[in-house]
């Protein structure tokens, strides 16, 4: 772990893998909260599978129509597709109310499906889709830095302006209606902050693992603080010691550091699970 400190400032990489973990900490933070008081960890999970079809679908044109779309990246395809995925479901989830996590599941799938389909069609070999899809905090650029601490001030400033309205969508949606709070409309802003916040985690954990740091912090922090608010300052800290201390333990090992962080995760849930089970409690 002292080897990961010391080699930083020689091998810039760990300095922006650094700063990239950080700065999905407080993506993490903010909106895993909402999504798991919400209950819409589904939801969430489908907005990240649905970000691989705009993976693929962005290397595809971009490979086949280079004089169209050669400026197209794997993180706009990601973008476009997880934003319209956040608008359909929050649309989906206000008006359908039977069989949704039939359908949730079928748009899970066929995400997935179409972004593995056109990389197939694609040709040559295209490592892209496999960092996007694991994770490559390992090689992330100074310009994927800056993409982040931008999402984050979106979603900074989108949940200061939204918090009551999220804090009345997450304990009663009933009640928030009644009180004049749209309920779509709130609902769509909430799961758009999902989507920027699936971008955010690209290159740290991947969208196959997104869903653990999203949730698992969240999760964790709601088992000893009781609001809402506290919890996202927790959730916020937790997610920063998460990607930064498994990260530096493996580092030298032969162990890729985007697991790590996701089993340390896990870990950190159960134990916090375990110790809340044991807690006496009073009368």
């Amino acid at each position: 772990m002292i080897d990961f400190f010391r080699d930083m400032s020689s091998n810039p990489f760990l300095l922006t893998g650094l700063l990239a973990g950080l700065l999905a900490s407080v993506a993490c933070g903010i909106v895993g909260p909402y999504v798991v008081t919400r209950r819409i960890v589904f939801l969430a999970a489908a907005i990240a599978h649905m970000a691989v079809g705009g993976v693929g679908a962005a290397i595809f044109a971009a490979t086949m129509f280079p004089g169209t779309f050669g400026w197209l990246a794997p993180i706009h395809g990601a973008a476009i597709s997880s934003v319209a995925g956040a608008v359909l479901l929050s649309i989906v989830h206000h008006r359908v109310r039977e069989q949704l996590d039939t359908l949730i599941g079928a748009l899970w799938a066929i995400g997935m499906a179409i972004g593995i389909v056109l990389i197939k069609f694609t040709p040559g070999y295209h490592t892209e889709l496999m960092s996007y899809l694991f994770g490559n905090i390992v090689f992330v650029s100074p310009g994927d830095v800056w993409l982040m601490a931008g999402i984050d001030l979106v979603i900074v400033v989108v949940a200061l302006l939204y918090h009551k309205r999220f804090l009345a969508l997450c304990l009663d949606a009933e009640q928030a209606q009644l009180q004049g709070i749209g309920l779509l409309s709130t609902n769509m802003v909430l799961l758009v902050l999902v989507a920027l916040t699936v971008i955010c985690l690209t290159q740290v954990v991947g969208l196959i693992l997104v869903i653990a740091l999203l949730s698992l912090p969240a999760a964790t922090a709601s088992r000893f603080v009781p609001r809402l608010a506290g919890i996202i300052w927790v959730s916020i800290a937790l997610n920063a010691f998460l990607t930064v201390i498994p990260r530096a333990a493996v580092y030298g090992l032969p162990v890729s550091p985007e697991p790590a962080i996701v089993i340390a995760a896990a870990a950190v849930y159960v134990l916090a699970t375990v110790a809340r089970f044991l807690r006496p409690r009073g009368r």
